[in-house]
């Protein structure tokens, strides 16, 4: 498949947004000491609700899995070029997700009364995977149809 025909694909222009908006997220997180805090939330809410169905991670498992996920992101942009069903749910249940998230680290701030870890990238991140959400939602993303 030709760079041109890659990338004339809106799918794919999408998909690269958010796996990349997501790496920038990663590193803003990382930047800003995101970890600690996710994890105390996590074990004040098991203390407050007996229990809470979210991991607490070490930061080498945390930061390991999260790199793998986006050289994951990367690699199934062929998947996403050629398009189908499957795929479109699956980017489109990721960009929900990501909106969450993003929406998540902004709610964050507002409830703590500052930037909550991760909140830097939270625009980008929002905005890509609203993009790929949309695009998913309507076909295969091509210019000529």
């Amino acid at each position: 498949m030709t760079k041109h025909i890659l990338f004339s694909n809106r799918n794919v222009v999408a998909w690269l947004s958010l796996v990349s908006a997501v790496g920038l997220h990663v590193f803003d997180e990382v930047m800003t000491d995101f970890l600690p805090t996710y994890n105390q939330i996590v074990l004040d809410l098991r203390n407050q609700l007996g229990f809470f169905p979210a991991p607490t991670f070490s930061f080498g498992v945390w930061l390991g899995g999260l790199i793998g996920a986006i050289i994951l992101g990367y690699l199934m942009t062929m998947f996403v070029a050629r398009g189908g069903k499957v795929i479109r749910i699956i980017t489109m249940v990721l960009g929900i997700l990501m909106i969450v998230n993003a929406l998540g680290h902004f709610f964050g701030s507002i409830y703590l009364g500052k930037l909550f870890p991760g909140t830097w990238n939270s625009p980008f991140l929002f905005a890509a995977a609203l993009f790929v959400t949309c695009k998913g939602s309507v076909g295969n993303g091509k210019e000529n149809e």
